[in-house]
């Protein structure tokens, strides 16, 4: 089962631009299916290919990256090993999980010089950039980022290949939708927020249509990244501090509490750790941003950050990894549109998500409130042009939003929209977008 993605495009354009003048680099985290894409891209794109999965690769095969004097030599003695004829720019070699080969990564630069083949590697940017301390980085390598499939993507691999194109025309017409088509559009979004997008949990659904069994995928995938973050940080602070992505977003806290994570844990002590979960691109890191303009970068604090998870079926999963699957009242709730205002942190998750889908980087501000020990919270500000785009997710219908309305008072110069992200219908008034949650790829 094959799964249409918006990144075979991307390899497309890349495949027309480059014309063999540079290598295709694809990271994303374990199990988003970059593998798969690679190699239905190869398929399907090229008259002859060859994957080198260097998970499994023969001890012939690594020895011949130790010497790549005679790329004449190279060529030969790979077309023997994989019993495949290559042709010259008809053909594409895969290094598929090129981390695990650092030598075969270094040679890009003179396969590409060649330019006799097309070359697409793939791999888990944390341990790419591991293991390549005592190699000279190629320069000619286009990098892009792969992410578990977004709800469009979602929703092509159950056979619908129009919702999002209706609603694309209705936020840019801003017209209402209708009570009754609302409604759907929720049903169909909370199944997305149960699944989530990893490719195994999608393929499971559509073949046993039993949430039970793609709680079980979504499990032994979080046991795969729990097992890889402990071969990274054999502390295992990184494993702690993913285990506790759900318990601090439900504290609605203004930052990630590493005290309440690990013993005498403290910001400025986990900076390295936090480096490797982000390369991991299993977690997304929103950064405050203590003076919100157009170069959020510039004022980032980096010991004043929250954390979500790559996937939001996996954070419902995680919220509930000690319980069975017939406990878990997350899956219960969203069901029945019954998510209690102390389970909105999975919104707040899923939108993060969804910006970061779309190429933005996350981060948030807070402000004290005037006369209170409280504060006011942005979840997300994006960079929109020349001015900035505050965003407030709640997961109630209620069209309250104080801390979009201090921020405007404080920042009104820097603003181009606000958005209010929450279930209920669209709406647009008194200078908020009001928009359903399945609109948010859309700001």
């Amino acid at each position: 089962m094959i799964f249409q993605r918006k990144m075979y495009n991307q390899m497309l354009q890349w495949k027309k631009e480059s014309n063999g003048k540079s290598a295709l680099l694809i990271q994303g985290a374990r199990r988003v299916g970059k593998s798969t894409l690679v190699e239905e891209f190869a398929k399907n794109e090229y008259k002859s290919y060859i994957l080198i999965d260097f998970s499994k690769a023969s001890p012939e095969v690594y020895a011949l990256f130790d010497d790549m004097m005679n790329l004449d030599n190279f060529f030969i003695k790979l077309q023997f090993l994989f019993a495949t004829s290559l042709h010259e720019r008809e053909s594409v070699i895969i290094f598929d999980e090129v981390q695990l080969q650092p030598k075969a990564r270094q040679a890009i630069k003179h396969l590409v010089k060649d330019c006799r083949y097309d070359y697409i590697e793939t791999g888990s940017l944390i341990s790419i950039r591991k293991n390549v301390k005592d190699i000279l980085i190629p320069s000619e390598e286009r990098k892009v980022n792969m992410y578990p499939l977004d709800y469009e993507e979602f929703l092509w691999a159950r056979g619908d290949k129009v919702t999002m194109n209706l609603l694309r025309e209705a936020f840019k017409n801003k017209q209402k939708l209708g009570d009754a088509v609302h409604r759907k559009l929720m049903r169909d979004f909370r199944l997305y927020m149960l699944v989530g997008g990893m490719p195994q949990a999608v393929r499971e659904l559509l073949e046993s249509n039993d949430l039970s069994q793609v709680d079980r995928v979504k499990r032994s995938i979080l046991s795969l990244y729990d097992e890889d973050f402990h071969k990274i940080d054999d502390t295992g602070q990184a494993s702690q501090m993913l285990k506790a992505i759900p318990a601090q977003l439900s504290k609605n806290a203004s930052r990630y509490q590493i005290s309440t994570v690990l013993k005498n844990g403290k910001h400025n002590r986990v900076g390295g750790v936090l480096k490797l979960m982000e390369d991991s691109m299993v977690v997304h890191v929103a950064y405050h941003a203590n003076d919100p303009n157009i170069g959020l970068g510039l004022t980032k604090d980096i010991e004043y950050y929250k954390m979500y998870l790559l996937d939001t079926g996996l954070f419902v999963t995680l919220a509930f990894m000690d319980k069975d699957f017939t406990d878990n009242i997350i899956y219960q709730k969203l069901l029945s549109d019954k998510l209690s205002a102390n389970l909105g942190y999975v919104y707040e998750n899923v939108v993060a998500q969804m910006l970061r889908a779309n190429g933005k980087e996350l981060y948030y501000h807070t402000m004290p409130a005037p006369n209170s020990n409280n504060y006011y919270e942005i979840d997300f500000l994006i960079s929109d042009g020349h001015k900035l785009s505050p965003i407030e997710v709640k997961s109630s219908g209620y069209k309250r939003h104080a801390s979009l309305d201090a921020f405007r008072d404080k920042y009104s110069e820097r603003i181009q929209e606000r958005y209010l992200i929450y279930p209920k219908e669209p709406a647009y008034q008194e200078g908020t977008t009001y928009l359903p949650v399945y609109m948010t790829p859309f700001v």
